[in-house]
């Protein structure tokens, strides 16, 4: 594993946070990328979807699986979700990214939209860095962003 400077790791960091959110985002008519999730994360990485009262963790393909019969079955037609800002801490071969995010899409027709927080952890592999495991909350009454996640 190569020695990179603080700043080229958060870079790549941030890179890989984007990709994430490339991928699942698409507009109407045109399909998400979720295949390219595989390459961001490790072989055992996983998904956290921790907005109720029970987590539903999910390796990758168990995350992407669902997501691409709503898409092939036309019931979501569109969805972007972003990054609105972040805090990263780098030690070694190990970081963590804190990050609001901004969710919208339509599904059945009906369009939505969410914010939350979402925690990613990387690991430095020899194959450079690679999301480890990532879990994320959504706003709801009483619990909303942190004022300095609000913007970047």
């Amino acid at each position: 594993m190569n020695a990179k400077s603080p700043s080229a790791v958060l870079s790549e960091l941030k890179d890989l946070t984007d990709a994430f959110f490339r991928a699942v985002s698409f507009a109407p008519g045109a399909k998400p990328c979720y295949a390219d999730i595989h390459r961001l994360f490790i072989e055992s990485g996983l998904l956290i979807r921790n907005v109720g009262p029970t987590p539903e963790i999910s390796s990758v393909t168990e995350f992407i699986r669902p997501r691409q019969v709503l898409v092939d079955t036309g019931q979501l037609t569109q969805f972007h979700e972003a990054e609105i800002a972040a805090a990263t801490e780098v030690f070694g071969n190990v970081a963590h990214r804190f990050s609001s995010y901004s969710k919208s899409g339509t599904q059945n027709g009906t369009p939505f939209q969410a914010r939350g927080m979402i925690s990613t952890q990387f690991v430095n592999t020899p194959a450079g860095w690679k999301m480890s495991a990532m879990a994320w909350d959504d706003e709801r009454p009483g619990l909303v962003l942190p004022a300095e996640f609000e913007s970047p």
